[in-house]
This record gives C-alpha cells, sequence and structure tokens, in this order.
C-alpha cells in the first residue's frame, strides 16, 4: 500500500482528497501547512507527496525545495497542486523540485494517472 503525504491548508480539499485516495487502497497522511509538511515528510517517508502551493508559515515552492534538498527526502516524488494554471506557475513549481504539477479544482482522473506515473504503475 503506498503511502501519501498530502499538504493542504484547506479542509475541505484535504478532506475530499483524503477520502477518494484512501478509497483507491492508498494510505493518506495529512499536514495542514508546509512545515508540518516538511516534518511529515522525513519523518514518514512518504511514497509521494501531493503539495499545495499557496500554505500557510511555509509555502509549497520553499517547503519543496527543502524536501528536494535534503538527502534524506530528495527522492520522493512531489505532485505541485495550484490553483494557478498558468505556464509560468508549472515552471516554478518543477524549479522548485517537483516532479509534476496538477491544477485546482483536481482533476480526479487526470491526477490519479500522474500519481501512478511517478509510483511506477
Amino acid at each position: 500500500m503506498h503511502k501519501i503525504l498530502l499538504v493542504e491548508d484547506n479542509e475541505m480539499n484535504r478532506d475530499m482528497l483524503s477520502r477518494r485516495l484512501m478509497r483507491k487502497g492508498y494510505q493518506v497522511l495529512e499536514a495542514i501547512d508546509g512545515r508540518q509538511g516538511i516534518e511529515m515528510a522525513s519523518n514518514e517517508l512518504p511514497d509521494l507527496i501531493l503539495m499545495d502551493m499557496s500554505l500557510p508559515e511555509i509555502d509549497g515552492w520553499e517547503a519543496t525545495k527543502r524536501i528536494k534538498q535534503s538527502p534524506g527526502t530528495r527522492h520522493i516524488p512531489v505532485i505541485a497542486l495550484t490553483a494557478h494554471a498558468m505556464s509560468s506557475d508549472r515552471e516554478r513549481a518543477l524549479d522548485a523540485g517537483c516532479d509534476d504539477f496538477d491544477t485546482k479544482p483536481v482533476d480526479w482522473n487526470r491526477l490519479l494517472g500522474k500519481m501512478q506515473d511517478l509510483l511506477g504503475g
């Protein structure tokens, strides 16, 4: 069973996504801001991280950079989730170290496909 870390400050988005992921058989860990996301990434070593980019405390851009700079967590794939769909946002996410990028509201089938690609199946 793959362990997914969902870093999302919006309770409704977090609840909806985590329930859908659990129904698909994923174990879901939840963080509500970038600082908690960084801590949970290093303590729990999830198989994949879904990272909201607009977070309090430490935003998703900075949290991803820190996760990707740490030897213990740099291997974990990160998918950026953002309401901003401009190509500059995609480039910024990839520059921060994200492995992929998806827009909100989430297209569930597209996101699942990206997750499966990064998880190897």
